[in-house]
């Protein structure tokens, strides 16, 4: 049996695929461990997968009035780069590790990590960030600079980051007993070796780049693993059976403040009484409320048992909620606010399961409404969407990682 580590940095939508990683690993007759904030933990426990808890937590309602951007600049930024090193080596230092499987906020530590314990390592993403003619990194938008461009873009990223954390790396492998090696140095040297990173969705939604170097792989979707025992509560199924199949809309793990939920919550409201459609709403991390007639208010539900009983899916376009709108076979109103968002509206419109791409800083009741309408009336939409869960359901993307870490662990014996 082998030790499986993986590290899985970020909100329930980077942790929940790794999850059903996790299962098929831990089927495959390994020893799984996933490493996550403790708002994750029985949702790992829950699958029969090890956890370890880094110390931080992720609690939206602390922050108060506090900007979500500013959050996630304190987050990222060098010192908050440093902090989560130390937790991460913290946590897995002495933890029993055959290989080592690193979501990207992950990576900075991880490396050093696999490097002192001797073990490799697999890079885990849900989205593209490494260079391409194709696009620039997914997490800049939605946008194209042309071929030359967007290779700029990512090389420039590349350089940006190891220059903005050369001393946490240099850090790092200091506390580990490393040799001293620049981050431009160590990054160029995993790129000569091929370093292997998997992406956990669907060439079908997302074609591999012909430009991608080697060892750059899309394995198909990564499903989050079944919730055990879970019954949805008795108000959610009395409204399903109420009416017609309402309309779902949830920002997901996307942090504003009380005020600004506020305003979204009316905003939805509005555009649902102006569209004349039933509407369920998650609060999520976004703190949506809304009590009214033929609208629901719900909190955690599993997408995979809610998204196919609705009529359309209206979110944030983050990775997880993107994919689960798709394997329902639903069509998508897209309401991209930051980060890969737009870029995965992008592609929800290539596909022709999207009902309009509305940018949060130009919504309102108005758009939303005629969206609504359009999800609900468009059969064409439907179709489309049917089409693209059926490609879906016919890939493995958990058993293709399964294979590669059995073919990394073989060669590391």
């Amino acid at each position: 049996m082998s030790a499986v580590v993986i590290i899985a940095v970020g909100s329930r939508g980077d942790v929940a695929p790794l999850t059903g990683v996790g299962v098929r690993l831990s089927q495959a007759g390994h020893q799984v461990t996933m490493v996550a904030y403790p708002p994750f933990g029985t949702m790992i426990t829950d699958c029969g997968l090890r956890f370890r808890a880094l110390p931080a937590d992720l609690d939206p309602a602390a922050g108060g009035e506090v900007s979500p951007v500013k959050e996630l600049a304190a987050f990222a930024a060098p010192a908050g780069m440093r902090a989560l090193g130390s937790d991460i080596v913290a946590a897995v230092r002495d933890e029993p590790c055959d290989i080592l499987l690193l979501s990207p906020f992950a990576e900075l530590a991880g490396h050093a990590l696999a490097e002192a314990k001797g073990v490799p390592a697999l890079g885990v993403r849900l989205q593209p960030l490494s260079a391409t003619a194709t696009y620039p990194p997914a997490v800049l938008g939605a946008w194209s600079a042309g071929a030359a461009g967007n290779r700029l873009a990512a090389d420039a990223g590349s350089w940006i980051v190891d220059r903005l954390y050369g001393g946490v790396v240099a850090d790092l492998r200091r506390r580990l007993g490393l040799p001293n090696t620049s981050a431009r140095a160590l990054r160029a040297a995993r790129t000569r070796a091929h370093w292997p990173i998997l992406h956990g969705y669907s060439p079908a939604v997302a074609p591999r780049p012909a430009d991608w170097r080697p060892g750059l792989e899309v394995t198909g979707y990564w499903w989050p693993a079944p919730t055990a025992g879970w019954l949805p509560p008795a108000s959610l199924g009395e409204f399903l059976a109420a009416g017609s199949p309402p309309v779902f809309v949830g920002f997901g793990s996307m942090m504003t403040t009380p005020k600004r939920a506020a305003q979204l919550s009316e905003l939805i409201g509005t555009a649902a009484r102006t569209a004349g459609v039933r509407v369920i709403v998650q609060t999520g991390w976004t703190g949506l409320d809304i009590v009214d007639h033929d609208m629901l208010t719900i909190g955690d539900t599993p997408h995979d048992w809610l998204f196919p009983r609705v009529a359309a899916v209206a979110h944030h376009c983050g990775a997880g909620t993107t994919a689960a709108g798709l394997r329902a076979g639903v069509p998508t109103i897209a309401l991209p606010a930051y980060g890969d968002g737009p870029f995965w509206a992008n592609r929800l419109a290539a596909l022709g399961v999207s009902a309009g791409t509305i940018a949060q800083r130009r919504l309102n009741a108005e758009r939303l409404a005629a969206a609504m309408r359009t999800a609900v009336d468009e059969p064409d939409l439907r179709h489309r969407a049917h089409a693209v869960a059926r490609t879906l359901s016919g890939e493995d993307g958990a058993g293709r990682v399964v294979s590669v870490v059995e073919s990394l662990l073989g060669r590391s014996t």
